[in-house]
């Protein structure tokens, strides 16, 4: 007789789908309303858009008791001594471990959150022996996962609950373009194909630089960090806990905003006396970072192209050394990398080297500009100015984000395109809060400055006039005339001047 009922291994199989699919596409919905049935709730079952609903749900809780139920009547035919097949103990394995994550989600979440608050995690011991006992429980009478099989599936459990929590963090809205990209940096950090993730993949996602591109603004640093912030860390059974603490193993470098010798430095170290001012040695953040954390490169297209090749070499043979030395030493951690501007372009032009993108494209991420979310979306403004205001003064946020919300109706109106994006937002939020208004750097309506697409498709613009305009876009976007000098090829003593003959910035 088999172990499993043709209906059982019906929802059984539904539920290993479950066990491995991307949580933030509508696959999961999908598949919940199949093990549910008649069962199923549809009034906002799309829980995977909505962090606050994550748990509570009713079709997830009826699943988890459906789920418990099974397997138990599974494990007690087992037990007495029900013969079953490899791919029946599979499917039973899996509605075990889902079952048991299900269980440690809530405890799982409390160690992620004081983790991230700089508290010290003390409860991953006591879980893994709650885990253990239950897989012990469970396999009595099969043919249990192997000794390092427990460790695995938990180091699992705390990766899957780490990524929920920082994607969710990082990425606020229900638009389709949120949406999207909440499901983009899941499959950065667990790959399309999570039974070969935790198979194959899990301790070799090192080898894979993530690239991110949008425009300035849009959360760029927030998608690295998900993605730094969710690797996976094995856990150490007899010691007790996970080999590495996740909280301190991403490591922000913003390029633009430094010279290419302090960018070397910073990056890879020196030994006294390498340049004026080297006065003692130096570890760079390569050599800082721990084998299981995370570099990001922010604006790694202002990359001088001398350390485009150092950078190139660290990406291919995972060596570098300290200027001033000629000793080779190791970096063991994730590159990831981020763009405003058009890297095709400007490998085109020969200001970045064609061999470093393909290094770090093998996956790339493209993040929105907040009027793309809000031209899907209305409504995630308002959850955006909630998002920013608990950040601020978060138990008065509902009222500030309200107050944010009346002045930009009132005063900016729905079609405001938020040129400078998220980042423009929170600051609109902190004029709010502060002056109970935001004057805006430069909107058309505002200040009467013609649109700059319509006057090049009119032909309006001399070439002078069109490059002043473009060096005081560059200057806004860059930050200061180095940088903006460094994106358009030209002396900063050019760029101010430039920009300062434009009377509206």
């Amino acid at each position: 007789m088999p172990l499993l009922s043709p209906a059982e291994e019906a929802f059984a199989r539904t539920v290993s789908e479950l066990v491995h699919c991307n949580p933030f596409t509508a696959r999961r919905i999908e598949l919940e309303r199949q093990a549910l049935g008649a069962g199923f709730v549809e009034k906002d079952a799309e829980w995977n858009l909505h962090p606050d609903e994550r748990h509570n749900h009713p079709n997830l809780l009826a699943l988890e008791r459906r789920l418990e139920e099974m397997a138990e009547r599974v494990r007690l035919r087992l037990v007495k001594g029900r013969g079953a097949t490899e791919a029946e103990r599979t499917l039973y394995e899996d509605m075990v471990l889902l079952a048991s994550y299900r269980r440690l989600r809530g405890a799982l979440d409390e160690t992620v959150t004081s983790a991230a608050a700089g508290a010290r995690p003390g409860r991953p011991a006591t879980l893994y022996r709650q885990l253990e006992q239950e897989a012990a429980r469970a396999f009595v009478g099969a043919a249990a996962p192997s000794r390092a099989a427990v460790p695995h599936f938990f180091a699992c459990a705390f990766q899957l609950r780490r990524a929920v929590h920082h994607i969710f963090d990082a990425i606020i809205g229900v638009s389709r373009p949120a949406v999207r990209l909440r499901a983009e940096v899941w499959q950065s950090v667990f790959t399309h194909d999570m039974r070969r993730y935790r198979r194959l993949l899990f301790d070799r996602m090192t080898d894979f630089s993530t690239l991110v591109m949008g425009a300035t603004g849009t959360g760029k640093e927030l998608v690295a960090r998900a993605i730094g912030l969710s690797r996976y860390i094995p856990f150490d059974a007899q010691r007790g806990g996970f080999v590495e603490d996740f909280a301190g193993s991403f490591i922000a470098l913003n390029l633009s905003a430094m010279s290419p010798t302090l960018i070397e430095s910073e990056l890879f170290g020196h030994r006294r006396g390498a340049f004026t001012g080297a006065v003692t040695d130096r570890t760079g953040f390569l050599e800082v970072c721990p084998p299981l954390g995370t570099v990001f490169l922010d604006e790694i297209g202002e990359l001088d192209e001398a350390i485009q090749v150092k950078l190139l070499r660290v990406i291919q043979t995972r060596t570098f050394q300290r200027l001033g030395e000629t000793q080779d030493r190791q970096f063991r951690g994730k590159i990831i990398a981020a763009t405003n501007r058009d890297l095709v372009a400007a490998m085109a032009a020969g200001r970045f080297r064609e061999d470093l993108y393909y290094r770090l494209c093998s996956d790339v991420i493209r993040t929105p500009t907040l009027d793309e979310q809000l031209a899907d979306s209305p409504d995630d403004l308002g959850n955006l100015l909630r998002f920013i205001a608990r950040r601020l003064v978060e138990r008065e946020a509902d009222a500030l984000a309200e107050e944010a919300q009346t002045w930009i109706a009132r005063n900016l109106g729905a079609s405001y395109p938020w040129p400078g994006n998220i980042r423009e937002l929170e600051q609109c939020v902190r004029n709010v809060l502060v002056r109970g208004e935001y004057r805006p750097a430069r909107t058309s309506r505002q200040d009467g400055e013609p649109d700059l697409a319509q006057q090049i498709a009119a032909g309006a613009l001399s070439a002078d006039e069109l490059l002043q305009r473009y060096c005081a876009i560059v200057y806004r976007m860059s930050g200061s005339y180095e940088a903006a000098a460094r994106r358009l090829g030209l002396d900063r003593r050019t760029v101010k001047a430039r920009v300062q003959g434009i009377p509206k910035l």
